[in-house]
């Protein structure tokens, strides 16, 4: 998937279709003079979903589609016919979708379930026929009641990423070099920060034909979560992964004080994702020789009350170990 084809935040209007009008109709045939009321309901307007469907990684197919309205409801007719009811309109959307409300900015629901259909824009109930206010008093009753009006909205779909695995590190840190040789997927890579501008995702092809996601997410800088880079555009996304893993360079000044910096603003974010498992990867070790991965292991035992491995996405060295603990984790996770 490319960059641009992207797409995490869409606004859209939504308009369900009004209901149609009761009938005021008189019955009339040969030979009888005084048939009575015989007319039918209206049809019901036409309701607006939001379906999940777990084949969609993005909202780009909505990017250009601002206007979404059901059918109107048909007029009830004679013979207490009852009108059609209006088209029903169905948004898929991919799972991890939350739906806002555009003026209050609360959150409506989350679409998290494969197949899950939740009413946007409830459809107008159609109006009753004059033959349901016929009595003994009142034997032939002129009028019907109108459909209920169509309901209207402006809503705001953001996705949250669904994911195994995320990646989280600085600018340039080697995320997006990492996600290309531990998957099939193609992310801009170049030697300059915020390369990545959304969130990359791959399948890692692991032993006995199963797998796992990764999600390269956009690097974050101190004060994103008070908005401060890519801040919040970026951050929701890494609120669905259930494993986390910290990348940091070999050649970082401070280990463990970058990792802090990560930590902390996730954490500002939102607390639960202390909650996660997590795992530091340190990435670029082939400038290292022996000697040094020794003395830098002392140090980081020391340092470190969580698991980490020493890496090298170009020279390919400790991807095997890597996605066997990570394999580990996600079951862990799942038991």
């Amino acid at each position: 998937m490319t960059e641009g084809n992207f797409v995490d935040y869409v606004k859209i209007y939504v308009s369900s279709g009004k209901g149609g009008k009761g009938s005021t109709h008189l019955h009339r045939e040969k030979f009888i003079e005084k048939g009575g009321p015989d007319g039918g309901d209206g049809g019901r307007g036409g309701h607006v979903y939001l379906v999940g469907n777990k084949s969609l990684w993005t909202l780009f197919h909505l990017k250009f589609a601002r206007h979404i309205k059901g059918g109107h409801g048909g007029d009830g007719g004679g013979d207490r016919s009852t009108g059609h009811n209006g088209e029903d309109k169905f948004i898929e959307v991919p799972l991890g979708t939350v739906v806002r409300d555009k003026e209050t900015n609360e959150i409506m629901f989350e679409i998290t379930e494969q197949g899950e259909k939740r009413i946007i824009a409830q459809g107008g109930k159609g109006g009753l026929g004059n033959w349901h206010f016929r009595s003994s008093t009142n034997q032939t009753p002129r009028y019907a009641q109108p459909g209920l009006p169509s309901e209207e909205k402006d809503i705001v779909l953001e996705l949250k990423v669904l994911a195994d695995v995320g990646l989280v590190g600085f600018p340039n840190a080697g995320k997006s070099t990492l996600l290309s040789v531990l998957t099939s997927a193609k992310p801009k890579i170049a030697d300059y920060p915020f390369t990545t501008l959304k969130p990359n995702l791959g399948i890692v092809a692991y032993r006995d034909f199963q797998s796992f996601v990764i999600a390269d997410i956009p690097g974050i800088i101190e004060g994103a979560a008070e908005g401060k880079g890519l801040g919040h555009y970026f951050l929701r996304h890494i609120e669905r992964n259930s494993t986390l893993l910290f990348l940091v360079p070999v050649d970082t000044e401070n280990i463990k004080a970058e990792y802090d910096i990560l930590v902390n603003e996730l954490t500002k974010y939102n607390p639960e994702m202390l909650d996660k498992e997590r795992m530091l990867v340190i990435s670029k070790c082939d400038m290292l020789d022996d000697e040094l991965k020794a003395e830098l292991k002392l140090q980081l035992d020391k340092e470190l009350n969580i698991p980490y491995m020493l890496i090298s996405s170009v020279a390919q060295q400790g991807l095997t170990e890597l996605k066997d603990k990570l394999w580990d984790m996600l079951n862990q996770e799942q038991e």
